[in-house]
């Protein structure tokens, strides 16, 4: 079995959930709470909605069964802790100042630390362990590595774009914003943990497998 989850985790993890219940709820229910234009606002409503009915309940499903033990739950507790250090980075950095930003604040600042204290105490070489031969690394760290090519490609392109031409992307003039904070924090909270846990994945280390299973929980939440 895994090591218990220790208090701090779980403390920090409960209060996590409740600001974000707190800032998803009020979100969509607060009609002037986003001071954006309407296509962010859009974004913020979408994120919401998918944080409330998803990513809440995930989390405190994954806190449940992986004090029972579970390897699974373990891995996708962290995968929904990272869902919100990443969600929250955009609404702290990219959402016009609004009533909730010191919830956005304590938020990203809470998954930080929830998320080192449930790397901490991992033993990352019996994780491995639980994975058979058959598991198809070069597959899914291929799948990574296409998805950290394909997006690096998007910002690097639209960046050089602007130091030839001096035209400002065009998703920089849509969002109303000075700068695009999905280039800002895919290039430094996304793009590398992908390459990183594709490369240790493919060569089967350890902590390959958990980069890949936080990652896979993340991705797919953060993509609706």
């Amino acid at each position: 079995m895994l090591p218990t989850p220790s208090k701090t985790l779980v403390y920090l993890s409960f209060t996590i959930v409740v600001l974000a219940l707190i800032a998803s709820v009020g979100g969509l229910l607060f009609d002037d709470l986003y001071r954006d234009n309407a296509f962010v606002r859009t974004t913020w409503l979408g994120n919401d909605a998918v944080t409330l009915f998803l990513a809440i309940p995930i989390l405190v499903a994954a806190m449940l069964f992986s004090r029972r033990g579970s390897l699974r739950a373990r891995l996708i507790w962290l995968g929904a802790l990272d869902y919100m250090l990443y969600n929250y980075a955009f609404y702290l950095f990219g959402a016009a100042f609004n009533a909730f930003f010191l919830i956005y604040a304590a938020l990203l600042g809470l998954s930080i630390f929830a998320m080192i204290f449930g790397l901490v105490n991992l033993d990352v070489e019996k994780i491995r362990q639980q994975f058979t031969p058959r598991t198809p690394v070069k597959w899914i760290g291929g799948y990574f590595l296409f998805v950290a090519i394909g997006l690096s490609l998007v910002y690097v392109a639209q960046s050089i774009g602007f130091i030839v031409s001096g035209q400002v992307p065009a998703i920089v003039t849509l969002s109303g914003h000075p700068t695009n904070v999905v280039f800002a924090l895919d290039l430094t909270l996304l793009i590398p943990w992908l390459v990183v846990g594709a490369i240790w994945l493919i060569k089967r280390q350890p902590w390959g497998y958990v980069i890949a299973g936080i990652l896979s929980v993340k991705g797919p939440l953060y993509t609706l």
